[in-house]
């Protein structure tokens, strides 16, 4: 990784042989089908499957497609509700691979973790697991779908839609805001029309929704709580957790 980068930002090439990000209100059941590039909340998770801590906020600037579009359709036996297997048609992304680059900020909602917030610490972390392919397991928009990253350099090499000046998209689901990152006991889905450019999508951040005056869409899903971080609860210091290690 370039020493330059900023300590908060890293870049990173993901890539799998299947994906299906899909629009939260189709994961209910039914048919499936993956739209063509990755959303803002499914790259978000991929960074936080890298690393993550509720002391930030991972934002995500701008995503590079790779690969064209390929789709390969497969009979899936999903688990209904009442019990037993329903048989449903799900069309998959194939072949995928994305360079992104996005950064983290502070979470001003978590002021009990205000302590926490040493970027070099955090900004190394994050380059070591990103090294070892991330902390968690890496999936493209769901679970039967596993991924890879690695760091790279955001814009290096060729991609399919170099020669593409523009391709724009309908409404699609861009991510969710949750009430710990918002600030509010409410939770909200946000939408709007990406436009892809030579291959790259500049992403908004949540916080800049809603605006529809430049088509940046929300609504209101339900009330939510976040969980709360305590010291005296859910928080231990090293020191504490080696010694209760070591005993």
């Amino acid at each position: 990784m370039n020493h330059s980068t900023p300590k908060n930002c890293i870049e990173f090439k993901v890539w799998g042989r299947y994906a299906l990000i899909t629009d939260p209100l189709t994961k209910l059941g039914g048919e499936k089908f993956s739209y063509h590039i990755p959303t803002y909340e499914a790259l978000k998770g991929i960074c936080k499957s890298i690393y993550w801590k509720p002391t930030f906020v991972w934002v995500v600037d701008k995503v590079r497609i790779i690969k064209p579009f390929r789709t390969q359709s497969k009979g899936i036996k999903p688990i209904k509700l009442g019990g037993g297997n329903d048989l449903s048609i799900y069309t998959f992304l194939s072949h995928v691979e994305y360079q992104v680059q996005a950064h983290f900020e502070w979470n001003k909602h978590r002021p009990e973790l205000v302590r926490d917030r040493i970027d070099g610490k955090h900004f190394e972390i994050a380059k070591r697991s990103l090294e070892r392919g991330g902390r968690q397991d890496i999936f493209l928009g769901t679970r039967d779908c596993q991924g890879y990253v690695e760091p790279c350099r955001f814009g290096e090499g060729k991609s399919a839609f170099d020669d593409t000046p523009e391709l724009a998209y309908d409404l699609m689901f861009h991510s969710f805001q949750y009430p710990d990152e918002i600030g509010e006991d409410k939770f909200y889905s946000c939408h709007w029309r990406p436009i892809m450019k030579k291959g790259i999508i500049d992403f908004p951040s949540s916080d800049k929704f809603p605006n529809p005056e430049i088509g940046l869409f929300r609504k209101f899903i339900r009330g939510m709580t976040p969980k709360v971080f305590d010291e005296s609860q859910n928080i231990k210091g090293v020191g504490v957790e080696y010694g209760e290690v070591m005993k």
